[in-house]
């Protein structure tokens, strides 16, 4: 029996959940602003990885646009942003060819010139010195796993993840209880599918009127070049093959440093098809002609995954609520075709400090953020969003090759008219109820991993540093353990044991039948499974303090 739980508490003018581009820009504004107007202003940013940066996975290249307001002289700092986009390719992809699409058929908003390619965790890990320098207090290791709420229901802060906690829940002799961190306002910039974020967009009807949100995976390597293959600056971009016309997604290249190459492959959430993978449909592409002769004579380094949202403008929540609000990626700010988040991140970050700020100059706490609201209405982030808005829809509706062109017909007369013939187009049905029956659907053969070009899981895993304490309660929680075999899998195959990249999930047999095994360790913290499980039964959960992946330049 373990005894009651007794925590120390620290409190804190703004408590921020999240060491990524959003909850960092945040805490850099709010001492920014502090430091100008001669106040003191207390601020603490928790980061469930091991270090800043542990967990943030992205291409990426990046739109300076919101770095060049936070810091103007980034580059006399030293920020790690040395490749700007020098060469900028798409391809159709056909089983053979690649089909070159002219840049001037698209419009100005897909130019990636004048771009940055850049490492987003190494970025980060700079935004959390130059926050540091400031004042602001980081704890990594510290995952936010509860919600603290006032009398009046409002957000009182969090708490952090507790430690030494055995699989059967006992307190081991290690037990540390985690702490509750207290702040007048708390800004949660989890990322895409937020664990905490969820429970508030419930609790407070942050979805109402909004349409459903929609996700993508985005699959990742980082390789080192033989120096002939290497092109610094070069920017790929493809669709088309392996998949076909009702499912969407495609490759990413980006040539950065000195013989780097971040490669990996983006598959929309929404797809029909449970025999699909998108590890395997990853490994998949790497081969065709267009792309696997930059691989011959490399060494792959990195591995990753991660979910990215992609419902847009018509699904962004309402950000604000009674003692805070949603930052990053959060609350949605990715911008599908451009293949682009951070800029829009980090200026919702700067957008939510600084309407803190003058709250707490007012001598307000607890009360909805309405300012921040208002700020992101008039942003850049809304009109980035709204002139994409139906790219997604329409490549949903009608497949890869026409709803793409109608995404970029659009795209072009909100360009130039600021209008769009199609209105706002609602995406319908959640990812998680998109899959065709097994029976309904065609078994899909991919290649053997050759161990040259294509890999295994397990192999992939072990690049990402992905590290768990194995006695710990699993983080991975069933609603209703039988309904993989009894469900999913007479219905779907399971498919947790493909669109995993991790190898988290297996169907095993036991005793004559079958037994549905999670092997937590390797998970990623990828959350593609608490979007795309059909019967919307794993929740994903912060494992103990500092657990999961360990990205290095990713």
């Amino acid at each position: 029996m373990n005894e009651p739980v007794r925590r120390e508490s620290m409190e804190y003018d703004i408590v921020i959940v999240g060491g990524g581009p959003a909850g960092l820009s945040a805490a850099l504004r709010l001492k920014q602003l502090a430091s100008e107007a001669g106040r003191d202003v207390s601020v603490c940013v928790l980061e469930k990885g091991s270090e800043i940066g542990a967990h943030i996975l992205s291409g990426a290249v990046l739109d300076p646009v919101s770095l060049n307001e936070l810091i103007p002289d980034w580059k006399e700092k030293g920020a790690p942003l040395d490749t700007p986009v020098t060469e900028d390719r798409f391809y159709f992809l056909t089983e053979k060819a690649g089909i070159a699409v002219p840049h001037f058929t698209m419009p100005p908003l897909m130019n990636n010139r004048g771009m940055q390619i850049v490492s987003l965790g190494n970025l980060c890990r700079w935004l959390g010195q130059q926050a540091e320098a400031l004042g602001v207090e980081i704890y990594p290791g510290f995952p936010a796993v509860e919600v603290l709420y006032g009398s009046s229901g409002e957000v009182k802060g969090v708490i952090a993840g507790d430690l030494g906690m055995a699989r059967d829940g006992h307190h081991k002799d290690t037990y540390t209880p985690g702490m509750e961190l207290r702040g007048k306002y708390t800004l949660f910039a989890e990322g895409a599918r937020g664990s905490l974020s969820k429970q508030l967009l419930i609790k407070y009807g942050l979805c109402d009127g909004r349409d459903v949100q929609k996700f993508g995976i985005g699959v990742k390597e980082l390789w080192e070049l033989a120096p002939e293959k290497h092109r610094r600056g070069l920017v790929i971009h493809t669709m088309g093959w392996p998949l076909d016309n009702e499912t969407g997604g495609g490759l990413f290249m980006y040539h950065w440093g000195e013989r780097y190459c971040a490669v990996g492959f983006v598959l929309h959430l929404n797809y029909k098809n449970p025999f699909l993978a998108p590890f395997e449909e990853f490994q998949r592409v790497k081969l065709h002609p267009k792309i696997r002769p930059f691989f011959e004579g490399a060494k792959r380094i990195g591995y990753g995954a991660r979910v990215v949202t992609e419902g847009g403008l018509q699904s962004v929540p309402k950000l604000a609520f009674p003692g805070g609000a949603l930052i990053g990626c959060a609350a949605g700010f990715m911008n599908v075709p451009r293949i682009k988040g951070a800029h829009n991140a980090m200026k919702s970050g700067m957008l939510a400090a600084e309407a803190a700020f003058v709250a707490l100059g007012q001598g307000r706490s607890g009360d909805a953020l309405d300012e921040y609201e208002q700020g992101y209405r008039a942003s850049a982030i809304y009109l980035d969003l709204k002139r994409v808005r139906n790219v997604k829809p329409l490549w949903s509706r009608f497949g890869t090759f026409p709803g793409v062109a109608l995404g970029g017909f659009d795209m072009w007369t909100n360009q130039l008219f600021g209008l769009s013939l199609f209105g706002t187009l609602r995406h319908g049905k959640p990812d998680s109820a998109t899959l065709r029956r097994a029976r309904e659907s065609q078994p899909i053969t991919y290649p053997k991993p050759d161990g040259v070009i294509t890999f295994d899981r397990l192999s992939s895993v072990f690049l990402s540093g992905t590290n768990h304490e194995e006695d710990q309660p699993v983080h991975l929680r069933l609603t209703d353990p039988s309904l993989p075999v009894s469900v999913n899998l007479p219905e779907y195959d399971e498919p947790a044991q493909r669109y995993c990249p991790a190898g988290v999930y297996e169907i095993v047999e036991q005793g004559g039948g079958e037994r549905f095994q999670i092997n937590a360790a390797n998970c990623v913290h990828c959350k593609t499974c608490d979007i795309k499980d059909p019967s919307r039964n794993i929740t994903w959960v912060p494992p103990e303090g500092g657990g999961g992946p360990n990205y290095s330049n990713m």
